[in-house]
């Protein structure tokens, strides 16, 4: 377990995954101070001994390390805007968001113009992993940047890699997402087919299971396809909007990735139905009705 207690933490965004995370970053002995848009999961932590602050100009005044867990780009940016001048030579910032690359280079440069480090954080495990501190994390920044970071990682995950500078974690989060998209719709379709069939599709997921088809996409979202049980782990809107940002990423790349082009146009079609906020293993509804 990492030993936080002489470090000082703000976390901005306290949605599904952040409020976890806070809670991890206080049980390894970190004082939080906390900021969110909404009001309500301030109220809740507060009560649990965090202290709320007015915006992030005062979580940087603060807080020596600042955690973002926001939902998207334009969101990022607007925070970061916000913190530049509060912040001071020392400071870091991470993003455990999923962010587009070519933002988050121009924040990392920015934030070390300032004296600062930006280091680049998402993760991959969803709110399960969040509360259990069991977190993927994939990083970019310096290697200075990384290790000043690496205690709190700790605290919150369990696999964490350096990946590369500024911009190399939010690579590998697209380059998961895309997995992650493809996996869920394979294993939909192969439920979809199971029942279509007239075949128990809990039946056929167990006979399935330890073979090559295994995986932890067939675990968890398989059996909540099987029970119906849609509640957001990753909402649907999420995973269109890091579909979207991984299909840019290739454009500027330089590569086509078809499979991806449709993975995205059917989880648009899951939110045109009205599915959106649900679990993006709903994906599983477009098949079965």
């Amino acid at each position: 377990m990492a030993n936080l207690k002489d470090r000082t933490v703000g976390v901005i965004g306290l949605g599904l995954m952040g409020r976890p995370m806070a809670r991890n970053l206080a049980k390894a002995g970190a004082a939080l101070v906390i900021s969110s848009r909404s009001p309500g999961p301030v109220e809740e932590l507060a009560a649990e001994g965090m202290s709320p602050a007015a915006g992030p100009a005062e979580v940087a005044a603060r807080a020596d390390a600042i955690v973002l867990m926001l939902s998207d780009t334009v969101a990022v940016e607007a925070v970061a805007a916000a913190l530049m001048d509060a912040l001071r030579p020392g400071h870091l910032v991470i993003d455990m968001g999923t962010t587009a690359v070519g933002a988050t280079r121009k924040l990392a440069e920015a934030v070390r113009a300032k004296g600062a480090d930006w280091v680049d954080a998402p993760v991959s495990g969803g709110t399960v992993a969040a509360e259990a501190g069991t977190l993927t994390i994939m990083a970019g920044g310096t290697e200075e940047a990384f290790a000043r970071a690496l205690p709190l990682f700790q605290a919150m995950g369990q696999r964490i890699t350096h990946v590369g500078d500024s911009g190399a974690g939010q690579v590998a989060k697209m380059a998961n997402q895309v997995i992650v998209a493809l996996s869920i719709g394979a294993v939909a379709e192969a439920l979809a087919l199971a029942k279509a069939a007239g075949v128990e599709p809990s039946k056929v997921r167990d006979a399935i299971r330890g073979g090559f088809a295994e995986s932890r996409i067939l675990e968890l979202h398989g059996q909540r396809m099987v029970s119906g049980d849609f509640t957001p782990g990753g909402r649907v809107v999420t995973q269109i909007k890091d579909l979207k940002q991984a299909e840019e990423l290739a454009e500027q790349s330089g590569i086509q990735l078809p499979a991806l082009g449709l993975s995205l146009e059917l989880f648009e079609l899951l939110a045109e139905q009205g599915d959106g906020g649900l679990d993006h293993s709903a994906l599983y509804r477009l098949f079965v009705k």
